[in-house]
């Protein structure tokens, strides 16, 4: 899929698979349960990788507000606790998996949206398209190890969201 090597656009590719895969955990033909398990995977690699390899850089840019990188921080948190929430789900297709569902989209949805809008606009006009390769290469890179490790299981998000 990553035709492309500028973080933005990568961070936008993300952004958008995880959309197609809300519409999969939502509908009822499809595996519901691997869908979860993928966007699991992808949400808490693609948080971590941001965290390590590209906030910090971007924050070197004065044209970048601090406090975004930092409040985008702060909506990964609360991001991993809404998909906590669901994965403690018992049985996918309840009511209840339809609510804790509903939580997590509404809880990635508002931080994807402030994200697009304020870093990722911010890093286009203020960051060099040769520095957000660099920085893409780096997120990749981060983002490929993560997802070996299976980040999404309940055990590792329950880690994330008690440290």
């Amino acid at each position: 899929m990553a035709e492309t090597r500028d973080v933005v656009e990568l961070i936008l590719q993300d952004h958008r698979r995880m959309e197609d895969l809300f519409h999969r955990m939502r509908s009822v033909e499809a595996d519901r349960a691997a869908a979860l398990r993928e966007f699991a995977d992808l949400l808490v690699a693609h948080a971590l990788a941001e965290e390590t390899k590209v906030y910090p850089a971007l924050k070197r840019y004065e044209n970048i507000d601090d406090d975004e990188l930092d409040h985008g921080e702060e909506e990964h948190e609360e991001g991993n606790q809404a998909l906590l929430d669901l994965l403690e789900v018992d049985e996918v297709g309840s009511a209840e998996w339809d609510e804790k569902l509903e939580e997590l989209v509404k809880a990635i949805t508002h931080h994807t949206d402030e994200e697009e809008r304020t870093i990722l606009n911010g890093a286009r006009e203020n960051v060099a398209m040769d520095r957000r390769e660099e920085l893409g290469g780096a997120f990749l890179e981060e983002r490929a190890r993560r997802l070996k490790e299976s980040p999404g299981a309940a055990d590792n998000v329950r880690r994330l969201v008690s440290s």
